[in-house]
């Protein structure tokens, strides 16, 4: 499992930073953008998103680290 992809304010615009990094992955001019790219990098790695709000406050987020079945998966 990787590290869990933050998605965060950076001076002014938004990037992503892998959790216990010092530097950011990626800077983008929306969040929207940054949550984009946080969730790819999540499901490749199988692990979490955390989104962080203006405040930095930790608003929302989503697991990435078991694949979801489709129905096509039961048996």
């Amino acid at each position: 499992m990787g590290k869990n992809q933050h998605v965060v304010p950076h001076n002014g615009e938004w990037a992503v930073r892998g959790e216990g990094n010092e530097k950011v992955t990626k800077i983008t001019k929306t969040q929207k953008e940054a949550i984009e790219i946080a969730e790819e990098i999540a499901r490749h790695q199988k692990s979490d998103t955390k989104i962080h709000g203006k405040d930095g406050k930790i608003r929302a987020g989503n697991s990435y680290r078991h694949p979801h079945k489709t129905h096509e998966d039961k048996e």
